[in-house]
């Protein structure tokens, strides 16, 4: 899959310098990364076999638990494509107070 924008990602895990967990965030989310870049997803089943607790929102959003839960990652999916969309990351406590089927990456 091809993933689109790898910038979000990174600025986030920068934006959590200091914090005790920003290396194991680092790495989860680095995981995450190699795995989808790999990933030949044709459609949420696909995504359902190598991330069980992913939220399937709808046809094109998925939300994935990062680092064991204390993040959340929203995406929206081309599986025709093959494009993923980082729309949001953040902690699970924000994660409460967006509505995933309509947050956007702010530019």
């Amino acid at each position: 899959m091809r993933i689109i924008a790898r910038r979000t990602l990174r600025e986030f895990v920068a934006s959590r310098a200091g914090h005790k967990d920003q290396p194991a965030l680092k790495a989860a989310i680095d995981a995450w990364f190699d795995e989808v870049r790999r990933a030949q997803w044709r459609s949420t089943a696909d995504v359902r076999r190598l991330y069980a607790t992913a939220s399937i929102v709808s046809a094109d959003r998925i939300v994935f638990n990062i680092k064991g839960n204390s993040y959340r990652l929203v995406v929206a999916v081309d599986f025709e494509k093959g494009i993923v969309w980082i729309k949001w990351i953040g902690t699970h406590r924000d994660y409460d107070r967006i509505d995933v089927t309509e947050v956007e990456h702010e530019k």
